[in-house]
């Protein structure tokens, strides 16, 4: 799976990217992250992407032509699934997006800044707009890696445990059940009985109870 990111601030992706799960997916294959710097594809000698919006007010908004550029040299290297923009604006991330997104091959992911990009980016290019939170950012880079780790670590071959990440909290639109090891008893707080048991049917029947409860009190909405 390959994820191209355009941003204006490809150092604040260094970070993320190499460490963890994101950068074994990486030495592994699993995963390529391709970072383009987009005043790379600037048509001015200042290599600005940015000028005043139309009709007035305040806040720069991102140019068209640069954006543009980077899209259709990408798209003529090879064929994409998703373009995506981060934004505010956009459907709000939820782990059935992560799962979709996760059986695509090629996906490209616009940061955007100041007071936004040209609509007419959004309305040619963009097939998916995704939002993190109902909250406004500095800009569309932690958004996209928030993107690509809830993405990547679904990929086959990712995680140790594969099993792992189809247990995790609302896979099953469910918050996950408590979680316990060693030792069985600290300063006398135990782990539940049923935990130690060795019966996976109870146990089973324990986590599911617990991760519904859980539910029930923390994000009753995830049960409407």
């Amino acid at each position: 799976m390959r994820f191209d990111i355009i941003t204006v601030l490809p150092g604040l992706l260094e970070s993320p990217f190499a460490h963890s799960i994101l950068q074994r997916a990486q030495k592994k294959g699993i995963a390529e992250i391709v970072v383009h710097n987009l005043r790379d594809y600037a048509t001015n000698k200042q290599k600005s992407v940015d000028d005043y919006q139309y009709g007035g007010g305040s806040g720069m908004v991102m140019s068209i032509e640069p954006f543009a550029a980077c899209i259709e040299k990408l798209q003529a290297e090879r064929e994409y699934d998703e373009i995506i923009f981060m934004s505010p604006d956009g459907v709000t991330l939820n782990q059935s997006t992560a799962n979709e997104l996760s059986i695509k091959k090629n996906i490209i992911i616009l940061c955007g800044h100041y007071k936004g990009i040209d609509q007419r980016i959004r309305d040619i290019f963009v097939t998916r707009e995704i939002s993190v939170g109902d909250y406004v950012l500095s800009g569309g880079e932690l958004p996209a890696a928030i993107v690509v780790d809830a993405v990547v670590r679904l990929i086959p071959g990712v995680l140790n445990d594969e099993t792992s990440a189809l247990s995790d909290s609302f896979q099953g639109e469910l918050l996950d059940a408590p979680v316990y090891t060693r030792p069985a008893d600290w300063r006398g707080h135990k782990v539940p009985d049923v935990l130690l048991s060795g019966h996976e049917a109870k146990v089973n029947e324990w986590r599911h109870e617990q991760a519904l409860e859980r539910t029930k009190t923390r994000r009753p909405d995830l049960l409407e």
